[in-house]
């Protein structure tokens, strides 16, 4: 019929996509800051996001890593801030600034736990220093786990085919209705990205860091790795695999506890460990100080050990 434009089912599904995206990136680009940061004669970059009006942002700790002096956080009005290291957490790559301001436009945080693979996903960042960059993927992953500098696993990271490049790190990941849900930190190579994701743990890591500069873990003193149960302690058991001790720390815990070399660590605290990363969830400030049992498989017996974590 004359004078009617027929628009198709894939116009329809582009143009739904496309809202998507232009509605979260003018969500949050007030929000999102381009870092400039210090290390002695060499500068650094990278994002940053808005998570309170007074001035704190979040960030990840490798950006800010070695910074000698306060650094400069510029947002897409063009205003350009001083800011300081509030606080820094190497284990999760997690840090907080604090800008020279109190009028800034926070992002809403949302829950990882929510996402699903497949779904929609925004990254706002400033790759190579181009500010306010967007791109737009989906949920490739959930569940992976992320090596930090410290020799710390990340857990549960997001892992995303929205295209990311250095400068990008600490700049947000968000879903489709604006809600950052991680913390863009590495690029794992071509069309693989990764982020630290927002969620109870990560929240109160970031509470730690605001009011007290720092997050406290404990820890035992070992270095290991996950490896096959016995068959029989395997059925015994119900699953596949413990940890084995690799390396024991001198005057650790662990050392204090008598763990060797080989021993292999199946329960701790009254919990089953299949892997390092069990381990390291096990390891909340609550755990500093207090004893706690320990199974082992040593030599073909089975032993129980008393453990008291110190604070790492």
């Amino acid at each position: 019929m004359a004078g009617i434009t027929f628009i198709s089912s894939e116009e329809e599904a582009l143009d739904a996509y496309s809202n998507a995206v232009i509605t979260v990136a003018e969500r949050l680009a007030p929000s999102v800051a381009n870092l400039r940061v210090s290390r002695g004669r060499r500068a650094g970059g990278g994002s940053a996001v808005v998570i309170t009006p007074d001035g704190f942002l979040l960030t990840s700790a490798h950006v800010v890593e070695g910074s000698t002096r306060p650094g400069r956080a510029s947002f897409v009005d063009g205003r350009e801030l001083r800011f300081e290291v509030v606080g820094s957490d190497p284990h999760s790559d997690l840090a907080v600034l604090r800008a020279e301001a109190d009028d800034l436009v926070p992002a809403e945080l949302g829950d990882a736990e929510r996402l699903r693979v497949g779904q929609l996903v925004v990254a706002i960042g400033n790759p190579n220093g181009f500010a306010g960059s967007v791109t737009a993927g989906v949920v490739s992953a959930l569940g992976r786990s992320l090596p930090t500098a410290s020799g710390r696993i990340v857990d549960n990271v997001i892992q995303t085919d929205a295209a990311l490049n250095p400068g990008n790190s600490g700049g947000a990941l968000a879903d489709g209705q604006g809600r950052v849900v991680g913390v863009n930190t590495a690029v794992a190579g071509i069309g693989l990205g990764l982020a630290v994701p927002v969620n109870a743990a990560t929240r109160a890591i970031v509470g730690a860091l605001m009011t007290e500069g720092r997050f406290r873990r404990a820890y035992l003193g070992i270095a290991g790795g996950s490896r096959p149960l016995p068959p029989r302690l395997a059925r015994q058991l119900g699953r596949e695999s413990g940890v084995e001790v690799v390396q024991v720390s001198e005057d650790s815990p662990a050392a204090a506890a008598g763990l060797r070399p080989e021993d292999l660590i199946v329960e701790l605290d009254g919990v089953p460990v299949a892997d390092v990363a069990d381990i390291q969830r096990l390891m909340v400030v609550e755990k500093i100080g207090s004893p706690l049992s320990l199974k082992v498989l040593r030599e073909g017996r089975e032993l129980e050990l008393s453990l008291v974590p110190a604070e790492l």
